[in-house]
């Protein structure tokens, strides 16, 4: 059985591979005359699907399957055109096949009624069902955006902790028709032991309106993670529309966005308080496994052959060391022959740890790949023509930084879309070509991967930001903020310019997420735009998660790590060149401009710490455009450490990226110097125009 199991996972990773490379067909392949080669590829990959689902008895892939491939077969035998209908129902096609499998793989079971709606779509253009009956089949099954919906909310206790906001999502719900809410208070604890970051309630919604379909509810629960919550949807009663009767059970369905649902469908009356743990046991599987070129493994080999050579010389200098002392010394040179295998040690293994590291490294063709398919639905659904440039695709990224960067791309895309290019009357009015075009790039910066999105839009009218944002009681109107820091207020939690929210944005929940989610993977996002020329949004990231290279520095009797990529450079502090202001901040006047000072020690609170700035030394670092100075004791080494979650150990500390365990044993805390250098406040723009 386990042997079974195996091979059933591998045919459902190569499947949804299959279906990448048809989904990039499909949207590739243009109406008309078929092209061959790209009928051929896809064919080939829809036939590989429908053969090994057999092997397995997925009789409903086997026989929906069958019907894109004859689809498929006519129009590689020349029998039939590529019409954009045709080209749309196999997209539609492709969609429900990933939903199968994403179902299967959970052990869920397949939604019938969506399959059947779409295999008769592509019935009907093959010639084998009239429409009249696929209209009269589909009218049967159509849901009632009348009814009422049930939503249940089954939060975990740490949703507080991510930025969520349950209060918010009510309202955004309210806006899609009549909302009752009812609060499950079973499991809030006593008060001896209540925590107030945990979340202890859970809410049933009673929902009802003729706007209320599950689109809509799916847009509110978007950046909700699965992780986070459970959010359990059951739609209303299906209309009937003839006299016959048809016996459709309710059905919850598990809403994500970001990743398939790993947790199946639950009574939740008859579950304890943790019942979602079997959900987290399954996620691993629902990971797979990573396809690794051969000469990586290779690699990994042959460092692993050094290293017995090493501890091989390392143990015969233990047998020469005990040999020479018992004969009084002799002329074994001791101290050289354990530098010579403490070196070889020392290389190897930083080689071997560079080679573990290089197999969960991925082209951000992974992320990049979905990209097409979110242009093509997002353009047509607008009625903008976008023309989608992708460079650097094989730029490789972490894994699980990949995972984690899919979501923020989609949006930056999905806006850059909507808000950033023109529908093509504009653009022709202003004297550019109809099409618009986003371009999406990923390089190599320093020892960072820089992703950059970038369209030939309208760009961001910054006096438009600023009067939503004093509209919104965001900013005050007497403020001083610079035109760059107006702009960066998108990233502000429900901040949106939309005048009308639509089913692709302008609800304020997706930007303010995407900065967050940036920051929690050790990077940042910052945006430049052109009013009338467009917007460059650039995302910077770390190659890895895992290590990174530390600058150690000393603070009182703490040492504490910077990552070395975020360090400009470090000064004596001439105190001459220290301003301060109102006497609660003090500057440094750095060559033209002024930093603001950042004493560590009052930060992280480390009290025998020097408190005189000349001291010490001055770390400038940098954050999103903007510099600061850290104020430290000294500096010390710098090494390579391996980061540690403090979330996951102990809690969340401002200022604190992770932790690190030093040669001596030792705990030191990294720096999030992003967030160390966002909370403090910025110079005033005043100050360095002057």
């Amino acid at each position: 059985m386990d042997m079974m199991e195996t091979f059933r996972q591998t045919y459902l990773e190569e499947s949804f591979e299959g279906l990448d490379i048809m989904e990039t067909g499909l949207l590739n392949l243009p109406p008309g005359v078929p092209d061959n080669e790209k009928i051929n590829e896809i064919f080939r990959a829809a036939h590989s699907i429908k053969g090994g689902s057999g092997t397995f008895g997925f009789s409903e892939i086997a026989g929906f399957t069958h019907v894109l491939e004859t689809l498929l077969d006519e129009m590689r035998d020349g029998r039939r055109e590529v019409t954009q209908e045709s080209i749309d129902a196999m997209l539609a096609a492709v969609d429900i096949l990933r939903d199968m499998l994403t179902k299967l793989q959970n052990h869920e079971p397949i939604d019938e009624a969506r399959a059947s709606e779409v295999q008769k779509r592509m019935e009907v253009i093959l010639g084998s069902v009239e429409a009249d009956d696929a209209e009269e089949a589909e009218a049967e099954i159509e849901v009632s955006s009348g009814g009422v919906w049930h939503i249940k909310i089954l939060p975990e206790a740490e949703l507080l902790q991510t930025g969520n906001e349950p209060i918010r999502i009510f309202r955004e719900l309210e806006t899609l028709g009549d909302l009752t809410v009812e609060a499950n208070l079973t499991d809030l604890p006593e008060l001896s032991v209540f925590q107030p970051e945990s979340l202890y309630i859970k809410w049933d919604l009673m929902l009802s309106g003729d706007s209320v379909n599950e689109e809509a509810i799916k847009e509110v629960f978007e950046w909700i993670d699965g992780d986070g919550a459970e959010i359990i949807v059951t739609a209303p009663a299906p209309t009937i529309v003839e006299a016959k009767e048809i016996e459709t059970p309710e059905e919850p369905v598990v809403v994500t966005v970001a990743e398939p649902p790993v947790a199946k469908p639950k009574k939740e009356a008859k579950k304890p308080k943790k019942a979602a743990a079997p959900a987290a046991k399954a996620a691993p599987k629902q990971e797979g496994s990573i396809r690794v070129d051969l000469s990586k493994i290779d690699q990994m080999v042959n460092l692993v052959g050094e290293l017995v050579i090493t501890q091989s010389m390392l143990s015969q200098f233990g047998e020469y060391a005990e040999e020479a002392s018992s004969e009084g010394g002799g002329n074994f040179d001791w101290v050289d022959k354990l530098k010579e295998g403490l070196t070889h040690l020392e290389r190897h293994t930083r080689e071997l740890q560079e080679s573990v590291m290089n197999i969960r490294m991925l082209p951000v063709s992974f992320a990049f790949n979905r990209m097409p398919r979110i242009v093509h639905d997002v353009s047509q659904k607008l009625g903008k023509e976008i023309d989608l440039v992708m460079e650097g695709e094989g730029t490789e990224l972490d894994k699980t930084m990949l995972e984690q960067l899919t979501d923020p791309l989609v949006h930056i895309v999905r806006n850059s879309i909507d808000h950033g290019v023109e529908t093509p009357d504009v653009r022709i009015a202003a004297g550019k070509p109809a099409m618009g075009t986003v371009k999406m790039a990923a390089f190599h910066q320093g020892g960072n991967i820089m992703i950059q999105i970038t369209d030939d839009g309208a760009g961001i009218d910054h006096e438009v930001i600023e009067a939503k944002a004093i509209e919104k009681g965001v900013i005050e109107e007497d403020h001083n903020l610079s035109q760059d820091e107006i702009i960066n207020l998108i990233f502000h939690a429900g901040f949106s310019t939309a005048d009308v929210v639509s089913d692709i944005s302008g609800r304020g929940v997706g930007m303010d997420v995407v900065r967050r989610n940036i920051k929690g993977l050790g990077g940042s996002v910052d945006v430049k735009t052109k009013l009338g020329e467009g917007s460059v949004f650039t995302i910077s990231l770390p190659l890895t998660l895992a290590i990174l290279d530390g600058q150690l520095c000393s603070v009182g009797s703490q040492t504490f790590v910077f990552p070395l990529l975020s360090i400009i450079e470090s000064i004596q502090v001439d105190k001459s060149l220290v301003k301060g202001i109102a006497g609660e901040k003090e500057l440094y006047k750095l060559r033209d401009s002024y930093i603001p000072v950042i004493r560590l020690h009052d930060k992280l609170g480390v009290d025998d710490a020097k408190k005189d700035l000349s001291e010490g030394l001055l770390v400038v670092v940098e954050s999103s455009g903007q510099r600061a100075g850290i104020f430290v004791d000294d500096l010390l080494g710098q090494q390579q450490v391996v980061i540690k979650s403090l979330e996951n150990n102990f809690m969340k500390i401002a200022g604190v990226a992770g932790a690190t365990i030093l040669g001596d044993g030792s705990v030191s805390l990294i720096l999030d110097v992003m967030d160390t250098v966002s909370n403090h406040k910025a110079v005033p723009p005043s100050l360095n125009a002057a």
